[in-house]
């Protein structure tokens, strides 16, 4: 019987070549094992506060348009207060129902549009919160592996 070599497997090692130790090995422990998730959390918390302080700012918009549309109604109705009066003009006074209604559906819109900011601030803002609490977890063990790996050292 005849035998035969079998081919060398590369593993990324030889026995001849070392791996290289760090110097500090907790660094290395302790840099790669959850700084990613870290990094990815407060990306994510930051991106949040941005998306409330937006909320609010397009909130406040959307309010003080309104505010300024109910302005021009009321100035249009004070300006044309006299006119019709003592005449027979039942289109004019349609038209002042019909200015003062769109007041009142406005001033809806605006309470709707507070309730709405309010629910998707209030959503916002707790998941803003697990994402603190989750930073914080994270933090608190990388510190103590850090800690760990540090005290094995000595």
């Amino acid at each position: 019987m005849e035998t035969k070599e079998l081919p060398k497997l590369n593993l990324g090692f030889s026995p001849e070549k070392k791996p290289e130790i760090s110097e500090n090995p907790s660094e290395d422990l302790s840099s790669g094992i959850g700084k990613e998730k870290v990094e990815a959390l407060k990306k994510s918390i930051f991106e949040i506060k941005e998306m409330v302080s937006g909320r609010n700012k397009l909130s406040r918009q959307i309010f003080q348009e309104g505010e300024k549309i109910k302005t021009e109604i009321n100035n249009y109705l004070i300006e044309n207060e006299g006119v019709g009066v003592g005449t027979d003009s039942n289109d004019l006074i349609r038209e002042k129902n019909d200015l003062r209604s769109k007041k009142v559906g406005i001033s809806e819109l605006q309470l709707n549009e507070k309730i709405g900011a309010w629910k998707d601030i209030a959503l916002l803002k707790k998941e803003l919160r697990e994402y603190e609490r989750e930073l914080i977890e994270r933090e608190e063990r990388l510190n103590m592996i850090t800690k760990i790996l540090g005290d094995e050292e000595k």
